[in-house]
C-alpha cells in the first residue's frame, strides 16, 4: 500500500517527484541518461551557459534527453551579474520554445558572487529576480540560507526560493538546519503551500532525507549523483531518500527526550507477587 501525497506545485508546473536532478559532470551522456531514468525525476536542469552541447564523439546532449518525458529547467550557472543572468535566461527560453518543451516558461536563477565559493550575490540575485518576473518568467531562485534574503526574493515574485544546504558541489549536506527552519517559517508562515527547495551541497541519500524531514518541498542536486563512484546506484538511492524523508516529515517524528520511554505497554504487567 502506498499512502498518497499531494503533488509539488511550482507555478504552472505540477510534479509527482520532488527530486530535481542536473545533467552536468557525467562521464558520458549514456551514464547521464541512465541516471536520469533511475532517479525518477520529471524535471532536469541544463546549464545554458556551461553545458557542452556536443561531446568528444560529436554527440548532442539533446540526443540523450527524451523531451516528451522530461521538463527542462534551464539554469543560469556561470553568471556573475544580473545582466548576464537575464540574458542567459532569455536564451534558455528561446531554445526551449523552439524545442516545444514546457520548461520554456521558467528558469533556475543563479547569480554567483565569486568563483571560489560559488555563493550567490544576494543583491544581483534580487535584481535579476525582479527583472525576470516582469518578463513573465517563473523564477526558481538559488540563494543562501539567510531568511531575510529568502523573504525578499519571495516578495520579489520568485516562484520558489531555493537555499543552498552548503556550497555547490561540496557534499557537506545541510550545514545550518536552524537557518533552513527559519527560512521555512518566513516563507510559509502566511502561505503554507509556498514551495522551498534545497539546492546544492547534498552528498548522500541521508542528506536528502534530512532536508526533506526539515520540511523542504524538494531537493535539487547534480554532483552527488554525477560524481559518485556508482552514479546510477546513487541516483536510485536519492529517489528513495527523497520519498522517505518526505513521508517521515508528513508522519511527524516523535519528540527527542533525555531519558528512555518503554515501547511496550505498562498496563497488565505481571505483579511480582504472582511470580
Amino acid at each position: 500500500m502506498t499512502i498518497s501525497d499531494k503533488p509539488l506545485v511550482l507555478g504552472t508546473h505540477t510534479l509527482q517527484s520532488r527530486l530535481i536532478v542536473g545533467t552536468g559532470k557525467y562521464s558520458t551522456f549514456d551514464m547521464m541518461q541512465k541516471c536520469l531514468e533511475v532517479s525518477g525525476s520529471e524535471v532536469i536542469t541544463v546549464a545554458v551557459r556551461r553545458e557542452r552541447l556536443i561531446d568528444a564523439e560529436g554527440r548532442n546532449i539533446l540526443d540523450f534527453i527524451d523531451l516528451s518525458k522530461y521538463t527542462i529547467l534551464p539554469n543560469t550557472a556561470g553568471c556573475f551579474n544580473a545582466d548576464d543572468a537575464i540574458r542567459v535566461a532569455r536564451l534558455g527560453r528561446e531554445i526551449l520554445e523552439g524545442l516545444e518543451n514546457p520548461g520554456a516558461d521558467w528558469v533556475k536563477l543563479e547569480v554567483l558572487g565569486d568563483t571560489k565559493t560559488l555563493l550567490p550575490d544576494p543583491i544581483a540575485t534580487l535584481q535579476a529576480t525582479e527583472a525576470l518576473v516582469k518578463e513573465g518568467f517563473q523564477v526558481l531562485c538559488y540563494t543562501t540560507d539567510d531568511p531575510i534574503t529568502a523573504k525578499r526574493l519571495k516578495d520579489a515574485g520568485a516562484t520558489s526560493v531555493m537555499p543552498a544546504g552548503s556550497p555547490i558541489g561540496s557534499g557537506q549536506g545541510v550545514l545550518n538546519p536552524n537557518n533552513i527552519r527559519i527560512c521555512l517559517e518566513y516563507l510559509k508562515g502566511d502561505d503554507p503551500d509556498y514551495p522551498m527547495i534545497i539546492d546544492a551541497g547534498v552528498g548522500s541519500a541521508s542528506d536528502v532525507a534530512f532536508a526533506m524531514e526539515l520540511g523542504c518541498d524538494g531537493v535539487l542536486l547534480n554532483t552527488a549523483i554525477a560524481s559518485a563512484t556508482q552514479p546510477a546506484i546513487m541516483a536510485e538511492a536519492m529517489k528513495h531518500a527523497c520519498l522517505a524523508g518526505r513521508q517521515s516529515f508528513r508522519a511527524g517524528r516523535i519528540p527527542k527526550k533525555l531519558y528512555a520511554t518503554a515501547s511496550s505497554p505498562e498496563t497488565g504487567v505481571i505483579s511480582p507477587s504472582l511470580r
